[in-house]
């Protein structure tokens, strides 16, 4: 864990919210920065679609052995689809990736690329792959990208964390979910973490 403090304004914005004041006293900061290597973990959130972690983990461990380690559109691209088939992927997803690598080598998708991009723009850029929707958009937008104020409500932990959280686990609407979270704004993505953090715990 990040053991930086929470930038102040990120902080105090959070802990208006008492429950999430309480949250950042259990967990410690929980930062949301843009990421190394950009492609290879828009792979890694590809592969994790619909499987369990451990499915996930090992496949991925799999199916990057095969690419020698070297995540990189080229090496997608230049992979051999039995080898990856053999990994653990289906066809379907040796497509995603190989879509992904064509977008990745075709468009600038890196932080730096996507810069002047608002969060809805690049969702949109990001969704025209083949294999990546709103929910891979968004974990990208994220964890790749840094973006500050993301609220991934078809992330099936981040609703099941707020209902536990405010609503002592009955349902509540994603209408209701946001009004939760506006107090987050602008920093939607760190009180995301937080929710994470409590829901995995």
């Amino acid at each position: 864990m990040n053991s930086d403090p929470l930038p102040s304004a990120v902080e105090e914005t959070l802990r208006a919210d008492p429950v999430v004041s309480q949250l950042i006293d259990r967990h410690g900061p929980l930062h949301v920065t843009p990421a190394e290597e950009p492609f290879r973990r828009l792979c890694t959130s590809i592969i994790n679609q619909q499987l369990s972690t451990a499915s996930a983990d090992a496949i991925r461990t799999r199916t990057f052995d095969v690419l020698g380690g070297a995540v990189t559109p080229e090496t997608v691209l230049a992979g051999d689809e039995e080898s990856l088939r053999e990994a653990g992927l289906s066809a379907t997803k040796v497509e995603y990736l190989r879509s992904a690598a064509e977008a990745f080598r075709d468009r600038d998708l890196t932080p730096s690329g996507l810069a002047d991009a608002t969060d809805e723009d690049a969702i949109a850029e990001l969704t025209r792959i083949r294999g990546v929707g709103d929910w891979t958009a968004r974990m990208y937008c994220i964890f790749v990208l840094g973006r500050e104020d993301v609220l991934p409500l078809g992330d099936l932990a981040v609703r099941k964390g707020i209902e536990q959280l405010y609503a002592d686990g009955d349902d509540l609407s994603r209408g209701e979910m946001r009004e939760i979270a506006e107090p987050w704004r602008p920093y939607r993505s760190y009180g995301t973490r937080y929710v994470w953090a409590s829901y995995e715990r």
